[in-house]
This record gives C-alpha cells, sequence and structure tokens, in this order.
C-alpha cells in the first residue's frame, strides 16, 4: 500500500536499500489521477496530465543506492504573453547517488598527517529511513524543469509605444491630477 499524497509529498514511491538487488532494479512509474493533481498544485501548474518516470536503482557501496532515469511531463501552463493555455512536454534526466545520512561527511587521510574533507557539494544526497523515494525525486526533477514564463508557439510581446504613458504605472493618478487643478482656482 502506498502512502497518501500530501503537501510535502504528493507523489511518493518509497524503495528501501534492501529492496535492491545486487544487479539492480528497474522502476516504470506513472503518477495516478490523484497525485498529479497534488503535484500540479503544489508546482502551480492549470494542469498536470501526464507524469512518468523510469528509473534505474542499484546498490552503491555497502548501503547506498544509484539512480538513474527520466522524469517526463505533460504540464499544462498559461502563456506569459497571451494569458492563454498551453501544454508543454518536458524531460529531464536523473542522476543521484544516496548515502546513509552518517556517511554524508566523508574525511579522507591523504597521508603525512593531513586530511581532507570532501565538500557537501559532492556529497551524495543522504538516505532516508534506509531508502529513496522515487516519487519524490521524480517531482523534485520536474519541478525544477517547468519554464516559469511559458510561451505559446509564435507569441510575441508587444511593449507599449515609447510616447504612450497609459501604460505608465502612475498614468490614472496623473488624470486625477489634472482634472483636480482644473476644479482649483
Amino acid at each position: 500500500m502506498r502512502p497518501e499524497p500530501s503537501a510535502e509529498r504528493p507523489w511518493s514511491v518509497p524503495v528501501a536499500r534492501h529492496e535492491v538487488a545486487e544487479t539492480g532494479r528497474r522502476f516504470d512509474l506513472a503518477a495516478d489521477e490523484r497525485a498529479r493533481a497534488a503535484v500540479a498544485k503544489l508546482a502551480g501548474l492549470r494542469a498536470l496530465p501526464r507524469l512518468e518516470a523510469t528509473f534505474d536503482v542499484a546498490p552503491r557501496g555497502r548501503d547506498g543506492l544509484h539512480v538513474v532515469g527520466r522524469v517526463s511531463a505533460t504540464v499544462g501552463q498559461v502563456c506569459s504573453v497571451t494569458l492563454e493555455p498551453i501544454d508543454n512536454e518536458l524531460e529531464d534526466r536523473i542522476d543521484l547517488v544516496f548515502a546513509p545520512a552518517t556517511a554524508q561527511v566523508l574525511v579522507v587521510d591523504a597521508g603525512a598527517n593531513a586530511t581532507v574533507e570532501v565538500p557537501a557539494v559532492d556529497a551524495p544526497e543522504p538516505l532516508v529511513d534506509g531508502g529513496v523515494d522515487l516519487g519524490a525525486v521524480a517531482t523534485e526533477f520536474l519541478i525544477l524543469c517547468i519554464d516559469p514564463y511559458p510561451r505559446k508557439a509564435g507569441a510575441v510581446f508587444d511593449p507599449p509605444a515609447a510616447g504612450d504613458e497609459s501604460g505608465h504605472p502612475f498614468a490614472a493618478l496623473a488624470v486625477l491630477k489634472e482634472r483636480q487643478g482644473g476644479n482649483e482656482g
């Protein structure tokens, strides 16, 4: 039984380290309607008619996992120019290494009493409760590849003419001031 979607984890597909054979395991995932609706809400999308992910998960070292795959989706957005509804196809590759939280800080003996710490940037992602949530990984990568300013094909923004003050944010106030100035006197 899969966990119910929540605001923090709208699509959850947990996989424990011990569920992955030494030869690895393949996961072909498709989010159901409920999960897609929750992800769409979290990502601020108009709709999310399709959300799929494929992962090859393999053991990494004694306690870690290596996750390689791809997330793809059809996202419903609103054109930032015309404000019309549009659908965009998205796809992103995923390649992550996960390790137990205690293994996040790696100190290497470089000899001659010197040690080198691996920076956090190079550190693997932490395993949570001994596993990884593939749905959460797919959701995160999907959200990162969404275009924040989508445009309908052929849509072009035409700014107001240079001398046209009607588009100015304070144009209405200027008109009011002129009207009041004519009443004084």
